[in-house]
């Protein structure tokens, strides 16, 4: 008989962290035992997908043949039908054991699998060694990868100053640049003898109101330069500032000013109707300009520290209440350097703010700005969406830095001239993942254009990692534009559930340390005892006593033979928990969910995201109503814009008679239904388009929110529109006027 006679059986195996290697052994050594009495029985074809088969075979050569006083032994087996993507083979000789790798070059980088060798062989060492060690406590990385993770990649110590505050550093820049300008919006300007003096007058008025280190002053502006003012003179008179978005309804407000126990309330007379009643004392900047000038314009002297706070930003919590992140002077103080220095641009450069000031994103402007003789232009929430306005403003103020989350550039670019909305030098992304689709555009369009991409959560003050995407960079690794490496001060690692660091090229969570860590969240020493966590590499060449636990999924990107610019570098792969980021904005979808099943009409609600056709990212909010009376979608959506920002409210609902749920009773989120492309039912009665213009309207709405049928007297927002639809509705209009 010719062939051979062997057959591949898959081998069930259950490996927990606690169990011994000896047990694991066991276990598999009477696993193979019964499947002896089935095997023949076992139809391969029928029960297995190829493509994504690992195998294991091992084989004894140790016996010696003789025949006709001939002694001879196996030396080697060729075998040529097998279909997997890898194959293990282990081979034992009289006084040996060889282990061969066997690999599909189509799937996996020959570079890779000297690597997972190596870990085969430590693993190995280490269980031979060890038999009743558990499989958490078996090592697979050498001493030499461990240094490698632990250190070599998180060489970044720099000394920093830290004698001198954000608001000493800008007094000093005054110095040198009075004249020059320091902030532009829309029609107005200010130089920095201007902007100082102001800040000065209102610095001097709010030390006298009992502002001082570790005392917070709320900013409830609309975009403008008091912002800019207001901040500046809070850090001048000691205090720390919480900023907060006017589109933020009541109930939100209200949440973030009782939990932060602002001191003092800085906004305009036209936006007091929109606040709750307070205990804070409440200073409109319009109507008490007068006897905020009648003050001092003469810089003064307060006595700060660095672990003093210098300001607090609250982000989405899942259990509906969002939590303050607080931020201190040093923390600010080693960022600022960092990315200064990231970012190398000359004095006098122009910067571009088109974010809110109630997140971090924009702080990686301002600060460089004010405080290296920059200009920054504070761009209008209208124009920000308007890709034509702001192409015209950056047509009259060319703009050298701009740092704008991917979702609103992608966007943006849809314009007729996009060019003319890229910065002439450098463009910040950060917010969310950066796609390769999107680098391909802004190269095309300003080939010059140095790209940054930039990652950090609030914990850690701004951005903690940026990887530089030059042109030609190797793009076969990762299925997103890397967030690159750690900042100065800044260590990265990346560990499994054991809160051990995982090999390169293996996923787990992202966490943080170093002189960019928060001290923690306002008022909720749990919370941050529970994110905040003692850091167990101590004594590993780790330099951090603490380490934020992000609960981001991210790995190593393998290093590459052509370039040594990927060692190091971290791909981001999306999160561990219901946490997600919605143009920019950090959403827990347990906050959504909390939410809207305070609705009367509300039995349960869950809430996801999704991607429409053209890859943008959506909230979807599935709600079981009760028996009666059953909400309307307009009603849910008022109800959500009543507690929630307005990023955070689903563009669409869906109701259902019941959730779908696995067989253990869980939700099953996988099995929730799409959704289609039929018109949602609005308090809204449909009316067709009666004109021409109308006609094109609608179609250009149907387009865009991917629905069959729109009438005239639609909301835009209930049908799903959210605020970059609008930026690509009002590209579309601009076309065809």
């Amino acid at each position: 008989m010719l062939g051979l006679l062997a057959k591949w059986l898959p081998i069930c195996c259950s490996i927990r962290s606690d169990f011994k290697f000896s047990e694991i052994l066991a276990k598999i050594s009477h696993t193979l035992e019964n499947h002896d009495q089935w095997q023949e029985y076992f139809l391969w074809e029928e029960n297995t997908d190829f493509n994504n088969e690992i195998a294991f075979e091992f084989e004894d050569w140790s016996n010696k043949y003789n025949a006709d006083g001939v002694s001879f032994s196996i030396a080697r087996q060729y075998v040529c039908f097998e279909r997997f993507k890898l194959k293990l083979t282990c081979i034992r000789h009289a006084e040996s054991l060889t282990a061969e790798f066997y690999y599909d070059p189509e799937i996996i980088d020959s570079e890779s699998v000297p690597y997972w060798a190596e870990l085969w062989q430590t693993l190995v060492a280490s269980a031979v060694t060890n038999p009743e060690a558990k499989v958490s406590e078996l090592e697979i990385l050498s001493q030499r990868d461990r240094q490698k993770l632990l250190f070599e990649f998180n060489q970044t110590q720099t000394d920093y100053p830290l004698d001198k505050f954000i608001h000493e550093l800008f007094a000093e820049q005054v110095a040198k640049t009075p004249s020059n300008l320091a902030v532009v919006f829309e029609n107005e300007e200010l130089t920095y003898t201007e902007l100082n003096c102001r800040a000065n007058q209102l610095a001097h008025y709010l030390k006298n109101l009992g502002v001082k280190p570790e005392v917070l002053v709320g900013i409830y502006l609309e975009r403008s330069p008091l912002i800019i003012i207001t901040l500046l003179a809070i850090l001048k008179a000691g205090g720390a500032y919480l900023p907060l978005d006017p589109a933020f309804p009541a109930a939100a407000l209200a949440l973030r000013l009782q939990d932060a126990k602002a001191k003092v309330l800085l906004t305009q007379q036209q936006l007091i109707s929109n606040l709750p009643e307070l205990s804070s004392k409440i200073v409109c900047l319009d109507s008490d300009r007068e006897i905020i000038d009648r003050e001092s314009k003469e810089n003064l002297y307060c006595e700060v520290k660095p672990e003093n706070l210098v300001y607090t930003i609250y982000t989405s919590g899942s259990t509906g209440k969002p939590k303050g992140v607080a931020i201190e002077h040093q923390q600010l103080l080693n960022y600022f350097y960092a990315i200064k220095t990231k970012l190398n641009l000359l004095p006098g450069s122009n910067y571009a703010l088109v974010s809110t000031l109630a997140a971090d994103l924009g702080n990686t402007v301002i600060f460089p700005s004010l405080c290296s003789g920059g200009c920054l232009h504070i761009i209008s929430s209208e124009t920000a969406s308007d890709p034509q306005a702001l192409t015209d403003y950056f047509e009259r103020y060319p703009i050298d830095c701009l740092k704008i989350v991917p979702s609103h550039l992608k966007a943006l670019l849809t314009s007729q001239h996009p060019g003319k909305i890229l910065p002439r030098q450098q463009l910040i992304l950060g917010g969310e993942a950066t796609s390769w689709d999107l680098i391909d555009r802004i190269q095309q369009i300003a080939p010059e254009c140095k790209i940054l991409n930039h990652y950090g959560p609030t914990e850690a003050t701004i951005g903690v990692t940026t990887f530089e995407v030059k042109k030609g960079v190797n793009r076969n690794k990762s299925a997103t534009v890397p967030i690159g490496k750690a900042i100065a001060n800044t260590q990265i690692y990346i560990l499994d559930s054991q809160e051990q660091p995982v090999p390169i090229g293996v996923p787990g969570e992202l966490h943080i340390g170093g002189a960019g860590l928060a001290r923690g969240y306002l008022n909720q020493p749990e919370l941050t005892a529970k994110k905040f966590i003692n850091n167990p590499l101590v004594g590993t060449n780790s330099r951090s006593p603490l380490l934020y636990k992000t609960g981001d999924l991210a790995r190593y990107l393998p290093a590459l033979k052509d370039t040594a610019s990927h060692n190091g570098n971290i791909e981001f792969l999306g999160r561990i928990d219901n946490q997600v980021k919605i143009r920019g904005f950090r959403i827990e979808l347990g906050e959504i969910e909390t939410v809207l099943s305070q609705h009367p009409g509300v039995e349960q609600v869950v809430a996801t995201v999704s991607k429409d056709e053209s890859g943008n990212r959506r909230l979807i909010g599935y709600v079981v109503p009760k028996r009666s009376p059953i909400p309307s979608i307009s009603d849910l959506r008022k109800f959500s814009l009543s507690k929630l920002p307005e990023y955070a409210v689903p563009s669409t609902f869906i109701l259902l008679k019941s959730l779908p749920l696995t067989s253990n009773g869980k939700i099953d989120r996988q099995a929730l239904p799409a959704p289609d492309s039929n018109r949602p039912k609005l308090e809204a009665v449909y009316v067709a388009p009666r004109t021409p213009v109308e006609a094109k309207l609608v179609e250009i709405w149907q387009e865009l929110l991917n629905l069959e049928k729109v009438g005239v007297q639609d909301n835009f927002f209930e049908l799903g529109g959210h605020s970059l639809l609008i930026t690509q509705l009002l590209v579309r209009i601009q076309d065809i006027c």
